[in-house]
């Protein structure tokens, strides 16, 4: 899935839940470059793992910084949900 289909998906996706108000792609698409860059800007994970933190997204998982690479660290759900093991 490329960045615009995952966009796409996401606003598709919030639109489908309880509220059922629907998200414009173009405010999906503000928010991911925000959270991960752009080419011209770090987004705030970036940001973070610079300045030495770590960020933990629930039990999605989380990404840390060492040795001047990230690393993302699957969490429960996300490794059980890809195992068949939850719904």
């Amino acid at each position: 899935m490329d960045k615009s289909r995952l966009i796409e998906a996401t606003a598709e996706k919030a639109a489908s839940e309880e509220s059922g108000r629907p998200l414009r792609t173009e405010d999906v698409e503000r928010v991911v470059d925000a959270l991960f860059g752009t080419v011209e800007r770090p987004g705030t994970i970036a940001e973070a793992l610079a300045g030495g933190e770590s960020v933990v997204l629930g039990s999605f998982g989380g990404f840390d910084h060492a040795d001047g690479s990230a690393a993302f660290r699957p969490g429960q759900a996300l490794t059980e949900y890809l195992r068949g093991e939850s719904g």
